[in-house]
Parts: C-alpha cells; sequence; structure tokens
C-alpha cells in the first residue's frame, strides 16, 4: 500500500518519516520523497496517529487523489531541478507527464486549479531557487549554471532571475561577499 505525504521533500524529511514509522511500529518497503510504500494497509488508529504525529513536525498524510497528484507533480518537479546534476534536455511538459503517466494539460488544469499557479510558474520558482544556491556555493559560474538548468541563455537567466527576486544575479552575488565581510569583521 502506498501513501503520500504532503511537504516531504528532503532527505531530513525522509528520516524523521522514517523514524515515526518505526516509533509506530508500521513496517514500510520504501520510503520516497512524497511516498511512503507499506507493507500493509494501515488500520484506522494507525492512521490516525501517524497522521497526528506527522502534523506535529509540519507534514501531512494526503488522502484524496487531486491533492496525492498536486504533490506528485510538485515532488518531480523538485527532484528535477533540485537533485539532478542536470536539467532533463526535453520539454518539461514531456518529462512531468512521462514521469506521471498523465497527460500534460490534464495535470496542468488540476495544478493551476488547485494552487493558483501554472506548473510552468512552479518550475520557474524553483529553478531561480536552485540558482541562487548554486550561486552561493561559488562553485559554478552563471554561464555553467544557465547550462545545468538548461536555459537558452545567460541573459534567459539573468531576466528570469530579476523578475522574480528583483535582483540582479551579479547584485545578488555582490550581497553574498558583503554580508560574508561584514560577519568576519564582527
Amino acid at each position: 500500500m502506498k501513501i503520500y505525504i504532503k511537504y516531504m521533500v528532503s532527505l531530513r524529511c525522509k528520516m524523521i518519516v522514517q523514524m515515526e514509522l518505526e516509533k509506530l511500529g508500521i513496517p514500510f518497503l520504501t520510503i520516497d520523497i512524497g511516498i511512503v510504500d507499506l507493507k500493509t494497509e494501515l488500520t484506522g488508529q494507525q492512521h490516525d496517529d501517524l497522521q497526528a504525529n506527522l502534523k506535529k513536525i509540519g507534514l501531512e498524510l494526503l488522502d484524496d487523489k487531486k491533492s496525492i497528484l498536486i504533490d506528485k507533480i510538485k515532488n518531480v518537479i523538485i527532484e528535477m531541478v533540485h537533485y539532478n546534476e542536470e536539467v532533463p534536455k526535453v520539454n518539461y511538459s514531456v518529462f512531468i507527464s512521462e514521469k506521471l503517466g498523465y497527460d500534460y494539460t490534464y495535470l496542468s488544469n488540476i495544478f493551476s486549479d488547485v494552487k493558483g499557479i501554472t506548473i510552468q510558474q512552479f518550475i520557474i520558482f524553483h529553478k531561480i531557487e536552485r540558482v541562487k544556491e548554486l550561486m552561493l556555493y561559488d562553485e559554478l559560474n552563471l554561464t555553467e549554471i544557465s547550462y545545468r538548468l538548461n536555459y537558452s541563455s545567460v541573459s534567459h537567466l539573468s531576466n528570469q532571475f530579476k523578475k522574480i527576486t528583483g535582483l540582479t544575479p551579479s547584485f545578488f552575488k555582490q550581497m553574498k561577499k558583503i554580508r560574508k565581510e561584514n560577519l568576519e569583521n564582527v
């Protein structure tokens, strides 16, 4: 039996969910981001206990089909942008559709109806978060970052970055240096 967990987006979340399952004596096969494959069906009491324990740590069991599908879409995008070395070179709509086994138009309509933003806007937001993360690591230059995240050009990345953050990438990097200098002077 598979259960779906909202807000479970990191390795740390996986470890916390594993601890909760073990604490409640719920046997499982695998734990992935947003999804747990259980060995058996949950009893009503186990479901309620797990839901209460997850809620305390900021996670939530998903029960309705739309919420589960939206969470799957979000997890595919987060995994694609944050946990892959390079963003896939195929069109995002094709990638998401193939990964989830649904028509992209169907996925897009449900996502927009429930979240109030498009899948594309969600992807852009996460790509910019990844750009900021990579810039903070200071291991790659902007050209390498734009290539890794499959931008058509550095200027396209820069324009999107400014539109989302209100800052240019170079100013963002300057702010990082200024903060670092200020911390060293304290």
